[in-house]
Order: structure tokens, then C-alpha cells, then sequence
């Protein structure tokens, strides 16, 4: 982790200085396979998720009291533009729905986007969040488009239409959905890329302090989010008298109790247990005591069986908890993406026009 920087001027220009300790992910990257705009970028975002007022263009990093490399960040920009042929904005670029019944129908991105945020709107979640949530999500129809040519919503669990809330809202409906629609518009066009290709939309409500990272999405950084400590969802505790326990788990009822944790990933969430000679998967465990995340703990007394279950989600990308307090201290969508996708730039497309 950053443990120190200084800015100094050399008699021409400042130069920041960054001290780093090679555990943190960032010093991960520096490595020469990564390339200099790629790395140009990241220093950037660095240097703004860690408040470090710096105006130069110039930046040292250094490990162990030496400079490992010399990065130049002057033309780097926290949104850039990316000109293309196709209209992406919210009004023109349409998507293909894949509903549950596997009809099929069509909708323009901006409508599809304020469907997705309604969701979220119950959460009490801050614009800036919201607008960081509809980025995330744009990028996936962009994504889903491109690959697939359709959105499957058997895979997108979030979705519903927004006139479902009318009930529920009440005579607030058409405030909200204008409230949404201005987030939608706000961010029009507006996308994140890494390595030159739209990334999913990973969000979880909250986690243990941090995120992790992943050896499949190599775009999914470990980043702390101390403010998840302080999240309703941080610790749940489920209690089952053991006769209800064997009604779950729908085993034979017996005085006999055989628990045992078989496999565990290497966040010391629970994959396999095993009780009475019976294997469970993590898709069953989750299922079966309705767990807002498997990493979990076990308490096994005289007559009842406890579940303790922290965080509320899979704790990959944007810890929803976590970008509202940043958002509650003034911080802006851009800051909460560049924090949560440290890997990852912010683009915005640009029609560009050919004769």
C-alpha cells in the first residue's frame, strides 16, 4: 500500500513522488509487460481515489528507494472519448430483450437503463452512486449486444419493469422515474473498458472492509472498503433447533449430528460441507438458509446449530454500501469507478462523422 509521497520541483516542473510498498496491487502492475498509457492511466486514477492534490505531469514511483518508473500523465483524462461510427446514446442505440418466457422484444438503451435502476432507487442509494450503478450496467448492454446481439434476463436477476413500481411508489411514480431518467441521461454514452473491452457489471450490497480480486476477471482488483465494516449486513446470525436443521437439509431425523467444512476458496468462503454423510454444494448452502454470502462461520450447541454469515453479496467490483459513503463525502461517480475498477478507464463515445 502507498505509504508516503511528496511532490518536489526540480527548478522546471513539480514531480510527484510515490512510495510503495510492493504488496499493494498497484506495484503488481508495474511490471514491463504493462504498457505506458496503460500504466499512465492507472497512476492517474491512483492518484485521485488517494487525494493527492497534484497539477505536474510528472510522476516517479519508487520501491525500496529506488525509481522502478517514470510515468507522464499529462494528457491523460478521467473520461476520454472514443469516437465510433454507431449512435450509442440512450435514445438510439437499442437492445434485444430476452424475456423469461424467451420472447423476444426491443427497447431503447435509455428505457432498458431505468428499468435496471429502479431496482436500486428502494436502496436509498445517493445520484452519484446510482450513476456509477448505470454506467456499470450500460457497459453490459453494450457488452451483451456485441457478443450475443440480446440480453438474456434469465441471467440478469435485477431487471423489471418499471411500471411495477407504480403500486409501490404511489403518487411519487412519475418523480422518481423523471429522477432516474436524469441519471440515465447524465451519464449518456458514458462506458468503462479494460484492455480495449466492455467488463461486467459486478456489484455486491456489501463485504468485510474489502473487495476481492479474481483470477478470471483480471479487471477485478482488491481494494479496501473500511466503510462495509459499518454496514447493517456486515454480520447476520441464523439459529435452527436441529429438528428443523434435518427438515432443511432433508436428511433422516436422527440424535446423531456429524458437521464438517470440506472445502473452502482462498477467501475462506465456505464451497463444500458436509453433514451426516451428505455433501453440499455452495449453490445449496447459499439456497437452503437463504445466506446473504458464504463467508461464514459455525456454532454447534447442545440444542441448536448457528450460522454466521458476514458481508451481503459475492464481494466482487462495486461494493454498493461502501461507493454510497463515498458518494455521502462529495465524491463523484467518476471517483467511486476509478476507486472500485482501479484497472479499468472511463470512456464516452463520440459519433464520429466519415464522408
Amino acid at each position: 500500500m502507498i505509504y508516503n509521497y511528496e511532490i518536489l520541483n526540480n527548478g522546471e516542473e513539480d514531480i510527484l513522488y510515490l512510495y510503495l510498498n510492493m504488496t499493494y496491487e498497484f506495484s503488481k502492475e508495474l511490471g514491463r509487460k504493462a504498457t505506458s498509457d496503460d500504466l499512465a492511466q492507472r497512476t492517474k486514477n491512483f492518484i485521485v481515489n488517494n487525494n493527492i492534490k497534484f497539477d505536474g505531469k510528472k510522476v516517479y514511483i519508487i520501491m525500496d528507494g529506488i525509481v522502478v518508473r517514470t510515468v507522464d500523465i499529462k494528457d491523460k483524462v478521467l473520461i476520454q472519448r472514443k469516437d465510433n461510427k454507431v449512435d450509442y446514446s440512450n435514445s438510439n442505440f437499442l437492445v434485444n430483450v430476452k424475456l423469461l418466457d424467451d420472447s423476444i422484444i426491443e427497447l431503447e438503451l435509455g428505457n432498458f437503463l431505468v428499468n435496471i435502476l429502479a431496482y436500486f432507487f428502494s436502496l436509498n442509494l445517493e445520484k452519484e452512486t446510482l450513476k456509477a450503478t448505470c454506467i456499470l450496467f450500460r457497459t453490459y448492454a453494450y457488452k451483451m449486444m456485441k457478443e450475443n446481439g440480446l440480453i438474456n434476463l434469465a441471467e440478469l436477476f435485477i431487471y423489471e419493469p418499471i411500471e411495477n413500481y407504480l403500486s409501490a411508489w404511489d403518487k411519487k411514480y412519475l418523480k422518481i422515474v423523471n429522477y432516474l431518467k436524469d441519471i440515465v441521461n447524465s451519464t449518456d454514452e458514458i462506458f468503462l473498458l479494460f484492455n480495449n473491452d466492455y467488463i461486467l457489471p459486478f456489484i455486491h450490497y456489501s463485504n468485510m472492509g474489502w473487495t476481492f480480486s479474481s483470477s478470471k476477471y483480471s479487471y477485478l482488483t482488491s481494494v479496501e472498503s473500511l466503510w462495509d465494516i459499518c454496514s447493517p449486513y456486515y454480520v447476520e446470525k441464523k439459529i435452527y433447533l436441529y429438528k428443523d436443521l434435518f427438515n432443511i437439509l432433508k436428511l433422516e431425523k436422527t440424535n446423531k449430528f456429524i458437521f464438517q467444512i470440506i472445502e473452502k476458496d482462498e477467501y475462506n468462503q465456505v464451497i463444500k460441507l458436509k453433514i451426516n454423510n451428505k455433501i453440499f454444494s455452495e449453490e445449496e448452502i447459499r439456497k437452503m438458509f437463504n445466506l446473504k454470502s458464504l463467508h461464514l462461520s459455525f456454532i454447534i450447541n447442545k440444542n441448536n446449530f448457528v450460522i454466521i454469515s458476514r458481508g451481503y453479496g459475492n464481494f466482487l467490483g462495486l461494493s454498493l454500501y461502501g461507493a454510497n459513503e463515498l458518494a455521502k463525502n462529495e465524491c463523484n461517480f467518476i471517483t467511486i469507478l476509478n476507486y472500485y475498477f482501479p484497472k479499468c478507464a472511463i470512456f464516452k463515445y463520440k459519433k464520429a462523422y466519415y464522408t
